[in-house]
């Protein structure tokens, strides 16, 4: 449409040049161009609308791809903890069976020793790896 404004004679000669009038009973003498009104590129606008739209379709699925990541993290901590519950329950298990080791008389004092300096062992390898006093909970 510069161009258009800058030359208005260019759409006469257009006209002219494609024969417009060929086959009707009219002929095209001249044209007369007193004023050029730029309307709305509606083309332009469709496009705005349709980039606004795909955007925001886009937004939305990377909402919803979000809230699929933070529901599976938080699965997996309910996971983490039901296996944490697991593991402390199994373990409350293990003095019942060095008590039941004892009367059955599958386990003897030395054993029961030996055993007690492994987890003593254990203990504070654990506290020198985290940085922990010995006799505190490793983190």
């Amino acid at each position: 449409h510069k161009l258009v404004l800058e030359n208005p004679d260019s759409i006469s000669k257009v006209v002219l040049q494609k024969g417009l009038d060929a086959g009707t009973a009219f002929e095209i003498l001249s044209i007369d161009i007193a004023d050029i009104d730029i309307g709305k590129n509606i083309g332009a606008y469709l496009q705005m609308d349709q980039a606004q739209a795909d955007k925001n379709i886009a937004q939305a699925r990377a909402e919803e791809r979000r809230a699929m990541a933070v529901a599976l993290e938080q699965e997996m901590k309910a996971k983490a903890q039901e296996m944490t519950a697991k593991v402390i329950e199994a373990e409350a298990q293990i003095p019942l069976a060095i008590a039941e080791a004892f009367r059955a008389g599958n386990l003897g004092i030395m054993d029961y020793m030996k055993y007690k300096n492994i987890m003593a062992d254990t203990a504070m390898r654990d506290s020198i790896a985290k940085d922990n006093p010995i006799g505190t909970e490793p983190k």
